[in-house]
């Protein structure tokens, strides 16, 4: 049996594209939008996404610091 994947075309891989965290930073700085409804559950997750994305990029650099150091 085969299995079908349905993807998107896949982007190119080019310098600009690289490092663009315009969308990563935006989620750590939004400001709340009034007409949209939030929960405890809801704000509880995002928060555990935030200090996760957090500890992950304190470990690269940690890592990062220990890779050069050496």
């Amino acid at each position: 049996m085969g299995v079908l994947f349905l993807y998107q075309t896949p982007v190119t891989m080019q310098g600009r594209n690289l490092f663009n965290f315009g969308p990563a930073f935006g989620y750590f700085f939004r400001k709340n939008d009034p007409s949209r409804k939030t929960n405890f559950n809801l704000r509880t997750m995002h928060f555990i996404n935030k200090l996760s994305m957090a500890m992950f990029l304190v470990g690269l650099c940690v890592v990062l610091y220990r890779l050069f150091t050496r």
